[in-house]
């Protein structure tokens, strides 16, 4: 069953004012009264990286939009992020837009540590986005346990009892997926919730962590959630993050961040 955010449609009339005057943008277009009521607070200023932290090669502000871009004479041997500074949030929303090239890949890392051997490399959850939408709205863990929920599924993370070694670890990883993962629910098929996402155009997210719970938000549909009972490898608390991953010349954008912590 797919599940949908509720929205409120604006009268035509209001739309053609708003063109005219040039009250909507394609831009970053900062809280609403809505959001501030709510609790959210912008964690980018659409204007400067002031307040995260990364590889000046990779990221810019531009246009009202957090960028990150690989160029022919820019291409990576590790993914790369850019990295909130702001705390190491716990139970949070995290709600914005991104556009992302075809060829791109990107993502989202939250309950993140920071790597001290490789320069701005984070571990931990990831809510995945790609430009061909294979793996946009799954869930999947940087560095660590990999895929713990592909898109349209609902899955619980059973409790580890192996070594808690690297080696371990990925000794407990079978074709890019979690032995440990066990499907709990259906949110509907791969393909059918792919139809919601827009290629090479913006798109909306949601993150809703809370306690063991990871849900992942696409325009309004819930792509995957993750129930992680795996104490020795979850984590309860850490960065935030965006990606540019290693591949081709690549472009993804990010606008309207918005933060609520619980």
């Amino acid at each position: 069953m797919l599940k949908k955010a509720k929205y409120s449609f604006l009268p035509v009339g209001f739309l053609l004012v708003a063109v005219l005057t040039g009250g909507l943008t394609t831009g970053c277009v900062g809280q609403t009264k809505k959001e501030k009521k709510e609790g959210f607070v912008k964690i980018f200023d659409g204007k400067s990286l002031k307040g995260w932290d990364g590889d000046p090669v990779y990221w810019k502000a531009e246009n009202g939009n957090l960028v990150g871009e690989i160029t022919p004479t820019t291409l990576l041997k590790t993914n790369s992020f850019i990295i909130w500074k702001g705390g190491q949030p716990a139970d949070f929303e995290l709600k914005g837009e991104f556009n992302i090239t075809e060829s791109g890949n990107s993502g989202i890392n939250y309950r993140s540590e920071q790597l001290t051997d490789i320069p701005f490399a984070l571990r931990g959850y990831q809510a995945d986005i790609d430009g061909a939408s294979r793996y946009t709205g799954q869930n999947y863990e940087e560095r660590k346990r990999t895929t713990l929920a592909y898109r349209g599924q609902k899955t619980t993370i059973k409790p580890y009892t192996g070594p808690a070694t690297p080696e371990g670890i990925r000794s407990n990883v079978s074709k890019n997926a979690w032995n440990g993962l066990t499907v709990t629910g259906s949110l509907g098929s791969s393909d059918s919730l792919k139809a919601f996402i827009k290629k090479e155009d913006w798109n909306t997210f949601h993150l809703i962590v809370k306690g063991n719970k990871l849900q992942h938000y696409i325009n309004g549909i819930l792509m995957s959630e993750v129930t992680d009972e795996d104490t020795v490898n979850g984590a309860a608390k850490g960065l935030l993050g965006v990606q540019v991953h290693v591949g081709p010349p690549m472009k993804v954008q990010y606008r309207n961040l918005m933060l609520k912590q619980l």
